[in-house]
């Protein structure tokens, strides 16, 4: 249908172009003016701007000059027409696009407000090459979004239709960094709403806030200016460990990872100890603790802990391994 389209506009400029190159010399021809009097002439003719004429015209010229006017209406109106419906039809193919996207969307993570927050949360996200959607209402924010190709919903993050159409009660994720602490409130109560088994991490800058967000639902709860100063602090006490982290975590061109998985009730690792297991042996992956249902964490576990259904382990390790072991984690 675009192609369709992009044809004619093409055909429609073709014509414009004759009909411009006609006007100029059949006045060169007919008035013996020279050809930017010519093409000035052809432009103010089809375009109907009403301007006086560059010289007194003779009968023959009048004669000419409306055909030129009837031919230059037509081929303009032609043209513009085809550019109207390409643009149409780019929108309403765009759309659809973004539709079947996000009817296709699931174990997503919703990103709602793209600051400056949000940038960093998507580029990591990106990086991370997992399914995300971001939530923003602002023009220029948008244009931000669509630049760096991140699949994205034009709308009020606290509006629960809003939240529908980004697949909520599908997704696994929903962090909330909008402008202001009473939208990040809302959001969470909203998302914890229409999917009650979200995990969602909500940002507070002040101090009240937090509470109000834990109430609301929200699984995590972050304060920007608590965690920079304990950061700086720690980066003046411990400098060697938040370097080791920050290689862990951030550096993308070593290739070490810690990561979370979940043992799957399918997994052949339920019912069997670490010794038991390839983990340490064939992966060279060390489990830094394993979060248990019941009984929670479990710092440095022993080799004879058994692993359970949904148990969550924290390993660190070479992210080739790391994929290894979620294959077995999911069975």
């Amino acid at each position: 249908m675009i192609d369709q389209t992009l044809n004619q506009l093409k055909k429609g400029a073709f014509i414009l172009l004759v009909v411009l190159f006609i006007g100029s010399f059949g006045f060169m021809l007919i008035e013996h003016w020279d050809f930017l009097d010519s093409l000035y002439m052809t432009i103010i003719t089809i375009t109907t701007t009403g301007f006086e004429e560059v010289h007194p015209l003779t009968h023959t010229g009048r004669i000419f000059t409306i055909i030129l006017l009837v031919m230059g209406i037509g081929s303009i109106a032609y043209t513009g027409g085809r550019a109207a419906q390409l643009l149409i039809e780019n929108q309403i193919i765009r759309r659809r696009r973004m539709s079947k996207k996000l009817e296709g969307l699931k174990d997503h993570y919703i990103v709602c407000g793209y600051g400056r927050m949000g940038r960093y949360i998507c580029e990591e996200l990106a990086s991370a090459k997992v399914k995300f959607i971001v939530i923003d209402n602002e023009p220029d924010k948008i244009e931000s979004i669509v630049s760096m190709n991140y699949l994205y919903l034009k709308g009020d993050a606290t509006s629960d239709e809003v939240l529908t159409t980004t697949g909520v009660m599908k997704a696994r994720g929903l962090v909330a960094v909008l402008s202001n602490d009473a939208e990040n409130v809302f959001t969470t109560l909203s998302a914890k709403a229409l999917n009650p088994n979200l995990y969602v991490v909500a940002r507070a800058v002040e101090e009240e806030t937090e509470s109000k967000l834990k109430k609301a639902g929200a699984n995590r709860v972050v304060k920007p200016y608590e965690i920079g100063g304990n950061r700086m602090a720690e980066l003046l006490l411990r400098p060697g460990v938040i370097e080791f982290i920050d290689v862990v975590a951030r550096e993308r061109s070593v290739d070490l990872s810690m990561e979370e998985f979940e043992v799957d009730e399918k997994s052949e690792l339920i019912g069997k100890s670490l010794a038991e297991l390839p983990i340490r042996k064939d992966l060279n992956i060390i489990i830094v603790s394993i979060n248990k249902l019941k009984g929670g964490f479990i710092y440095n576990p022993k080799s004879s802990t058994i692993l359970e259904k949904d148990d969550k382990l924290i390993a660190l390790g070479e992210k080739a391994n790391l994929a290894g072991l979620s294959k077995l984690c999911r069975g």
